[in-house]
This record gives structure tokens, sequence and C-alpha cells, in this order.
């Protein structure tokens, strides 16, 4: 493995990293902000591992041109960027801070005047606690209404200049972790109950995309989070428990969106309207998708709240998290998603990436190879005639890691969360090397 990953890559591929607003840009409460569910929800006891919010993060809201130096320094093709709904709008709807506008559009001229084409996300789970208050966030249709307007608001302002665009940052985990579990904001365990959030995520996906193609966007596409799941043995019920995860988790995200319709086993969970399937469905320009680790399923007990247990996959190398290192995973994922939507647009890899705790000095040689076993399984797909056009590393640097706090570190740049002293890591450079490669190939 001397060779560097990605040189039989197409030359138009490209190269990126990865953040979200809640993570990084801390000053929660400057310049009119409004709160996001998940202030609301790091104010409550036990929610987060280390008591942490982020409040401050790593502070890029004041530190924006020295991140711009650094994704400069990096050499990136791309950077994928989420905005801050209640940083924009802070009641969810209705009147624009201008402040709010005002930094995102520094943002993308920075990017653009680096060479680095931006791709905007519009949500990255901070909904505002307005509209969670109002009428219970995504639970209700108003709120994906809401998201329409509020992607026409971005839409006007910067689809000049954005290059690429994400209506809605993976539906499922939101859904799943969020409304089923009650393990992120806004903290609901309403288990298959919480399908309709799902149905109008989507529905709020395809009203943004419409209002963004009236805005002038030229690329739209998705970054849902996808992953194998295997059956924890040969049994039945446990072949059957991950068949109903995978159609859960993979199909009821993707099928709506790529075949206008919904997996015929789940269909009749989700609140559909007359319409909805149409607007979900409208056509995109890239598909995206997160990839970080397989997961396995098998039955639980008889009567159990939760039909599925996901037991630890071993025989594996895992990250700081705990995940299982499975490089492989990525080239079967984009198989199955090619094989199952052969009419899909372009993939790209939105997210993809590992924890690993390294302090600068300390070499960061697991990241490194995490990155490059991942990148060689792209190529692998690529070279078996598999469309995909770009992969973004998760993540640029270090952050507020939900549930989880300051304790995962994901990183391409070291955050001392003391001093917010910026150091890039050994996996900083190694990036750098092979976004450079490829560019003397174009």
């Amino acid at each position: 493995m001397s060779e560097l990953p990605g040189s039989t890559l197409p030359t138009g591929f490209r190269f990126g990293a990865s953040t979200a607003s809640y993570q990084i840009e801390g000053a929660a409460d400057e310049d009119g902000r409004g709160p996001s569910v998940w202030d609301t929800f790091c104010a409550e006891p036990g929610r987060i591992v280390d008591g942490s919010s982020g409040a401050v993060a790593c502070d890029h809201y004041h530190r924006l041109d020295e991140d711009l130096a650094l994704m400069a320094r990096l050499g990136l093709d791309a950077y994928r960027f989420s905005i801050s709904w209640s940083r924009v709008l802070p009641t969810g709807a209705g009147g624009v801070n201008q402040a709010g506008l005002d930094f995102y559009d520094r943002l993308v001229d920075g990017l653009l005047e680096h060479g680095i084409a931006p791709m905007a996300t519009l949500f990255h789970w901070d909904t505002p606690q307005v509209l969670q208050d109002a009428h219970g966030g995504w639970l209700s249709r108003k709120t994906a209404q809401r998201f329409g307007e509020y992607a026409a608001v971005l839409g006007e302002r910067l689809a000049d200049r954005v290059a690429h665009w994400c209506p809605v940052n993976e539906p499922n985990v939101v859904t799943v972790f969020g409304h089923a579990l009650g393990i992120h904001a806004p903290g609901q365990a309403l288990a298959f109950d919480a399908l309709p959030v799902g149905h109008h995520l989507l529905l709020g996906h395809g009203l943004a995309v419409q209002a963004l193609r009236a805005a002038g966007a030229a690329s739209i596409g998705t970054a849902t989070n996808h992953m194998p799941v295997w059956p924890a043995t040969s049994s039945e019920a446990d072949q059957a428990t991950a068949k109903l995860l995978d159609t859960l988790w993979n199909h009821s995200f993707a099928d709506p969106v790529l075949l206008g319709s919904y997996p015929e086993d789940l269909a009749a969970l989700f609140p559909v309207q007359e319409g909805d399937l149409e607007v979900i469905s409208e056509p995109l320009d890239f598909y995206g998708l997160n990839y970080y680790n397989p997961t396995a399923a098998a039955a639980a007990p008889e009567g159990a709240a939760n039909p599925i247990e996901q037991p630890p996959i071993t025989g594996y190398p895992t990250t700081d998290f705990g995940w299982p290192v499975v490089p492989d995973g990525l080239h079967d994922l984009l198989t199955a998603l090619h094989e199952r939507y052969p009419e899909h647009p372009p993939f790209v890899i939105t997210e993809n990436g590992a924890s690993y705790n390294t302090s600068p000095g300390e070499g960061d040689a697991d990241r490194i190879a995490y990155l490059d076993l991942h990148l060689r399984q792209v190529e692998r797909a690529a070279a078996e005639g598999i469309d995909v056009t770009g992969y973004y590393c998760w993540s640029l640097m270090d952050n507020f890691e939900w549930a989880e706090g300051y304790t995962q570190r994901f990183g391409l740049v070291h955050i001392d969360y003391d001093t917010l002293v910026r150091t890039p890591r050994d996996s900083f450079d190694w990036y750098s090397s092979v976004i450079a490669a490829h560019k003397l190939r174009r």
C-alpha cells in the first residue's frame, strides 16, 4: 500500500471534509441566534456523557478566518458545512436574522476565495426550539413546511455561490436516535410511533429541493446514513430481524427519494398524503451517503419494547468509539445501493471517518489507516463501474460529538478545548498528500 489511494479515481473526483454547525460553531446565544433542541437537550442533566454542550464548541463562529486557512493548507477541493436554522431564523420562520445570514455569506465567500467548493447542509439536527414547542417539531407537517420556507431564504442569498446542497442530514438518525430511542435531541422515546418524523423530514427535504431549484441551485443531493445490516446468527429470527432493520434504516429513507415509494413492509406506518411522494422524489444531482460501519441485528426476547437488538460485531478492530472498522462494508454498501437503484444519480460519500483520541505529537496511524482503507474501497467500487464522484472526510476538526460530548475525536485537526488551539494531526498531512497527488493528475 505504498501508493496513495485515489490514483485510479476519475480526474473530476472531489476530496472534501465535513462539519456541522452545532458541533463546531459555538456562539450559541450571540448575534441573535435562537435556541435549538440541542441547546435544550444539553441542559438536561444526564443527557450528555460529560455534561457538556455546543455553547462554545470549537468557536468556529469567531475563528472563521483561521479555519479557512486550515482548509486552504489542507488543499480541499470542497467543504461540507451545515447552516444553523435558528441562527438564520431564530423563531424557525418569519423574520430573518441578518447577522446569521452574514456569517454564512462570509464563510461561502471565504471558501471561494481559496478555491474550495461549498456544500451547504440546511439541517444537521438542530431544530429551532420554538418549532419544537409550538407543534412538536418534526412530528408535525408544519415543520416540513417551515423548512421549505427556510430553504427559500438560504437559496435566495447563497444559491449563486454554493456549489452543492444537502437539505437534510441523516433523517434516519434524527428519527431513530432523537424520537424512537430518545438518546439524541429532542429526547423522545416513541419507538415505531416516531416514523411520522421520518416522513416529515423527507417531505421537508423535497420542499427544500423545490425551493432551492426555484432559487437557481445547480446541484442538490442528500446526506443519508447507510450501513450494511448483518444477522447476528444464522437463525431465522435473526435473519428476519436483520431484514427489518435493513428496511427501516436503509430502504425507508432511500426508496421514497429514489423510487417515489416506501418499502411495502412499513409503508402503512408513514402518514403519506396525496402528492407527498412526488415532492419527496424530486430529481437529484447526487445521492450522498454517510458510512462508518456495519451493524448486527438480533431478535429481541419476546415481549421486549424494542424488537431489534444490535449486539457488537466481533472479529474486527474497533475505533475509540467502539465502532468496528470494516472498510469492505463501504464497497458492499455502494454495490447494494447501485443494484437496488440502478437509475441513481452519482454517489458522493458525504461523511466517513473515525474517532481516535490522539493528542498532538502522538502520531495518528490508526486514523490514517482507516481513511486509506476506506478510500481504496471507493476506488474499488468506481473501478467496477459505480458512479461515485466525491469523498468528504468526517471531520475537519474535533468537535462536540452529540450525546458523547467531547469524549470522541474525529478530527484531522486536534482541538484543545481549554485554549481552542488548532493543531493538525498526521492524518491532516496524509490527507493533504492524497488530495495533492490527485490534483497532479488533472
